[in-house]
């Protein structure tokens, strides 16, 4: 497998998110879980692709194994991240989970149009949202094989 834990570090979580209560309650979220996660947050697209592109304060962080990104956000929105990370050569490989409060079907159809790898409609109580980050965390840490970086190498 290539996972965080398989390599042993801690998976590497960016959310992208502005509302100060929906980051407490993905923090508190993953702290219920089995799995060791430095999740890291920015309020918005503009510092998202701050983060991912180590520009500035941002230098020296590790590369997110996934992103949480809402798409309702001031100065940069979640579709224009999304588009942004599938432009980028560098970025592409990125999961990315589109996590908001919008089941709007052009929200959802833009959203995979865009190449988000997931959709989620948040749970407006805490015990499904945190049903929510343990699924997402099974799911994406324990079954799905995710890239150890961009660069593809030849397995032969």
């Amino acid at each position: 497998m290539n996972n965080p834990a398989d390599r042993g570090r801690p998976a590497e979580i960016l959310l992208v998110e502005d509302n100060d209560n929906d980051v407490e309650l993905t923090r508190i979220g993953f702290r219920r879980t089995r799995l060791a996660v430095n999740l890291h947050h920015v309020p918005d697209g503009v510092e998202c692709m701050a983060f991912l592109r180590k520009e500035g304060a941002y230098a020296g962080t590790p590369m997110p194994d996934l992103i949480l990104l809402d798409l309702n956000m001031p100065r940069m929105g979640g579709r224009e991240v999304l588009e942004a990370i599938s432009r980028d050569e560098e970025l592409r490989h990125l999961p990315v989970v589109v996590l908001t409060t919008s089941d709007a079907d052009r929200d959802v159809l833009g959203s995979y149009r865009l190449r988000c790898s997931s959709y989620i409609v948040k749970p407006v109580d805490f015990e499904n949202f945190a049903r929510v980050v343990q699924s997402l965390t099974d799911y994406w840490f324990t079954l799905v094989v995710l890239p150890s970086d961009g660069r593809a190498t030849d397995a032969g």
